[in-house]
């Protein structure tokens, strides 16, 4: 019999389990990884240097970037967040950095360094780690002491007093937990790149620029399950975008995905976005500059880039507005710099499916926000179940966000199941 088993070899079962045996050294823990390997995300987060969170260290502003989350993360952010992250690693001999995105990462650049961190110290603190172990089913078993639980693994079982479920976007695990009596939000993915094909930006991968993005909503689509207000127009997005050989990504594009994840879904992800390419000007304020132009400049339109935008973005929206290579300002008419203002203020791009993002998939959906006590992360509907990590129906932008919902759950869930412990002991 175990105290606690912690089902889920990532980031929320390692820092679960770390904290429960820093807190009470006599407990026998147990991580299950039905992998090879445990930590795989952590591997490859941030490109192979693990984004390990985001330098806000305010919670009202950190919970601002969960669009599922945010009201309920706020009271566990004023109990651990950003701040504390940063301390645990550094007490441990892991520095952070800050870049200038806000994003913090080992000063190593590697994401073998927070790994190695958390099996030094499952080592050091008696975790036991057991790989290519998969569960097969979840039972809670009523005894006179009082409710354990008993999991199956393959032909055997464990048994525990507490258990703490991290296992992120699985849906088996989801199907066992809806089994136990807790809803599940359907997930859908979050976190995606844009496919579009289009001249305007397909000879040109690479090119990176500070944009506005909007998403034009459908009308007549929420006959699905998850109803939309009509005025959805509402999805709108500033910040660097980035032109890619399939079509769009950046933060700008990635905030967009993961605010309208379920709206997207309904679309079938075949929807138009409207992009804004000086987010400074509307289309009459960029007319009237292009006129200004006009009167004292000589040379053809476009040599002569006039906003601060990458040079083969300038020529490829020169050329969208029916303007030829060798028309100067003198000799452009009106109506021509008027398109060029459109396609820079307004243009219109057809999206036909989506791209995951490098290998850090997210999804939005999980269990049911209103079935959690947030206090200690313990299941409203069974005694002795808490959760932690993506498991739950939260998720964040890009940043590091999601890793700290991931730490905020596991060491909220460490303090419920200790506190729990001792004053059975008691």
């Amino acid at each position: 019999m175990h105290d606690v088993l912690v089902i889920g070899g990532g980031a929320a079962g390692f820092y679960a389990a770390i904290h429960i045996a820093e807190s009470r050294p006599q407990t026998k823990i147990a991580i299950l990884e039905r992998g090879k390997e445990v930590l795989t995300k952590v591997k490859v987060s941030g490109g192979g240097r693990c984004n390990v969170t985001h330098a806000e260290f305010n919670p009202v502003d950190l919970s601002k970037n969960y669009p599922r989350g945010q009201k309920e993360l706020l009271g566990p952010f004023h109990t651990y967040a950003s701040g504390d992250t940063v301390g645990f690693f550094e007490e441990r001999g892991v520095a952070l950095k800050i870049e200038e995105d806000g994003r913090m990462f080992p000063v190593t650049n590697s994401s073998q360094t927070i790994i190695d961190c958390f099996l030094s110290e499952a080592d050091r603190l008696g975790v036991q780690v057991k790989t290519l172990c998969s569960v097969t089913g979840i039972e809670q078993i009523k005894e006179e002491e009082g409710v354990i639980w008993k999991v199956a693994i393959g032909d055997g079982h464990m048994y525990c007093k507490k258990l703490i479920l991290a296992t992120g976007s699985n849906p088996k695990m989801w199907n066992y937990v809806q089994a136990l009596g807790h809803s599940i939000v359907q997930p859908v993915p979050s976190l995606f790149t844009f496919i579009i094909k289009d001249e305007r930006i397909s000879d040109i991968p690479g090119v990176a620029t500070h944009a506005e993005v909007k998403v034009i909503p459908k009308k007549n689509i929420s006959k699905k399950k998850v109803k939309l207000k009509p005025d959805t127009a509402v999805l709108t997005s500033e910040g660097p975008l980035l032109i890619t050989h399939w079509g769009m990504s950046g933060p700008a594009i990635l905030k967009l995905s993961a605010w309208g994840a379920r709206i997207l879904e309904q679309y079938n992800y075949q929807f138009k976005i409207q992009v804004n390419w000086a987010p400074e000007y509307h289309h009459d304020g960029l007319l009237e500059l292009f006129l200004k132009v006009k009167q004292v400049e000589k040379k053809t339109v476009l040599r002569t880039k006039v906003l601060d935008l990458p040079k083969r973005l300038w020529v490829n929206l020169v050329k969208a507005s029916n303007i030829d290579d060798t028309l100067t300002w003198p000799e452009v008419s009106k109506q021509q710099l008027s398109n060029l203002a459109a396609q820079l203020t307004a243009g219109i791009f057809q999206v036909n499916g989506k791209s995951t993002f490098k290998e850090e998939f997210v999804t939005a959906g999980g269990v049911d926000l209103k079935e959690i006590n947030f206090k200690t992360y313990e299941s409203k509907i069974l005694t002795n179940l808490y959760f932690a990590g993506e498991i739950i129906n939260v998720d964040a932008i890009t940043g590091g966000f999601n890793f700290q919902n991931a730490w905020t759950g596991g060491y909220i869930a460490a303090q419920g199941v200790v506190n729990d412990l001792n004053t059975n002991i008691e």
